[in-house]
């Protein structure tokens, strides 16, 4: 699986002004349910569900929210980039400012692990966050995550 499996250049956007983790969540989920036609609620209940369990933080300024949307027919992606960080709850307790959320069908087991680890390959690359930190445009971002 490759990430432009699950990610458009349309799924890439920056924020300029995410006050908290839930507004952030609530935002994107807004944002990823665009192209669906399932229910932004629906998603961010479910989204906000998964992070109650324990953040999706993974240090170093990044996260990865995810769940199982039963009505999704096919994997998604959407990546923000915070132009301030925000608390995420993260165990090193850096604020993040690069999130990949991932929702998956609710029968999608391997396919949604295997994105996680994809994804998870390029958000513990350092060399990889920073250039996505020093990217000017959302094209620029959606290169840097599609180039391998």
């Amino acid at each position: 699986m490759k990430i432009s499996d699950i990610l458009t250049d349309n799924d890439v956007i920056v924020i300029n002004n995410a006050a908290s983790k839930r507004q952030l969540l609530k935002e994107m989920s807004i944002k990823i349910a665009e192209g669906t036609g399932i229910d932004d609620r629906s998603m961010f209940d479910i989204i906000l569900e998964r992070e109650n369990l324990g953040s999706t933080a993974f240090g170093g300024g990044t996260a990865v929210p995810h769940g199982r949307i039963p009505e999704l027919k096919q994997l998604k992606g959407l990546f923000a980039k915070l132009q301030k960080g925000i608390d995420f709850e993260a165990d090193d307790n850096q604020p993040v400012d690069l999130v990949f959320m991932l929702l998956s069908p609710e029968n999608s087991g391997a396919d949604h692990l295997s994105a996680l680890a994809q994804i998870s390959k390029i958000i513990k690359d350092e060399e990889i966050c920073d250039q996505l930190r020093n990217a000017d445009s959302t094209e620029e971002i959606y290169r840097i995550l599609t180039q391998n």
